[in-house]
């Protein structure tokens, strides 16, 4: 008698095509036992349906694994009627051929032991497993001329328990790619984020002083044309620096500076006839802030500018606050700039700070505080 061993199948995760049918086919050349008694009964009709029979169960076991390949590939689960049909058909061409040939015919069990781990939960898996090792051992006793085969048992049992840790590695691995699969969505998602909350940051500021300046000028193109021609140069200007920033932006760089940002403050607010009040030196803030407070100035300043309708505006600065003031109604919605502020929060939590607004008497608050 033939000794049948594991056929453990590489059920493999990362798609190699008919690759994994081919190694899992390999595995039927165990079936040589009841191959080998079929043709010896030839020209018999058992020897005729003995060979039908294995190609049958063949045929089976293939279509049972490429459904459960699939099936898990896909991060599913096999349908519980699919998988009784797929077992059922797979243990009555077994026991038909065992008829047919004979014993020989039983080297079908541990592959009908590989099927059934294939395609059952685990727990229910081990029971069918059981009661196919425990027909091994019975049927020697009931059916004349058989005799017991431990080493057929012992492969049944060995083959159910390496394709159990088979599935379980594939699993994990599948989890880790759907795991890695979500990270890769998130980073991308997140750079997005970043990008589009830096192009509102960037953008919104300058494009709202060019907008006021291109107003300014077109009003002084009768009234002081010397005057609009440097508003035209300074809108040439403004135009070249937004461009430099969203450049900077695509690149993946945040030059940004307190004293310079400041400095636009002064002049858009100038070019708005709101009256300024603005630090002259940044010195005293902290090294790990002026980022954050360049940009609380270049946000806060925006929406003076778009949203407050105000007269005056003042920015104070200390070693961990910066706050812009005006006297203005402020924004008209409670959750104050939108994506704007957001994106300040975001920056303000990446170091320990907290972005608070709040109304004045009259006026509109916006400080970030470091405690």
């Amino acid at each position: 008698m033939t000794t049948v061993t594991a056929p453990v199948e590489s059920l493999d995760t990362e798609g190699r095509g008919w690759l994994g049918i081919v190694y899992a086919a390999v595995w039927l050349a165990f079936l040589e036992a009841p191959a080998a008694t079929a043709v010896q009964l030839l020209p018999s009709p058992r020897g005729f349906i003995g060979l039908v029979l294995l190609a049958a169960f063949a045929a089976a076991y293939l279509a049972t694994f490429l459904f459960t390949r699939a099936v898990r590939r896909a991060g599913g689960r096999i349908p519980w009627q699919r998988a009784v049909t797929g077992v059922t058909v797979l243990a009555v061409i077994a026991a038909a051929l065992c008829v047919a040939v004979g014993q020989d015919g039983t080297a079908t069990f541990v592959f009908l032991a590989v099927a059934i781990v294939i395609s059952f939960e685990w727990r229910w898996a081990m029971v069918l497993v059981a009661v196919v090792a425990v027909a091994n051992e019975v049927l020697p006793h009931l059916v004349s001329g058989w005799t017991r085969q431990a080493s057929l048992t012992l492969a049944i049992a060995l083959a159910a328990f390496a394709m159990s840790g088979v599935l379980r590695v594939i699993d994990r691995n599948l989890k880790l790619l759907e795991a890695h699969r979500t990270n890769t969505e998130l980073v991308v998602e997140n750079e997005r984020s970043r990008f589009a909350r830096d192009l509102h940051d960037i953008l919104g500021h300058s494009l709202t002083v060019i907008a006021l300046k291109a107003e300014l000028a077109g009003k002084l193109f009768d009234a002081d044309p010397e005057r609009a021609r440097a508003e035209v140069a300074d809108l040439e200007r403004l135009s070249r620096d937004a461009l430099a920033d969203v450049r900077r932006a695509v690149e993946g760089y945040r030059e940004l500076t307190l004293p310079g940002e400041l400095a636009r403050a002064r002049t858009a607010l100038a070019a708005a006839d709101i009256d300024a009040e603005l630090p002259n030196s940044t010195d005293e803030v902290e090294s790990d802030l002026r980022e954050l407070f360049a940009w609380t100035v270049r946000e806060g300043v925006t929406n003076v500018l778009k949203h407050s309708g105000a007269r005056r505006c003042e920015v104070v600065l200390g070693a961990s606050r910066a706050e812009v003031r005006d006297d203005g109604p402020g924004p008209t919605s409670p959750g104050g700039s939108g994506s704007g502020l957001r994106g300040l929060e975001e920056r303000a939590h990446a170091v320990g700070a907290t972005v608070v607004t709040r109304r004045l008497e009259p006026g509109w608050s916006l400080a970030v505080v470091r405690a």
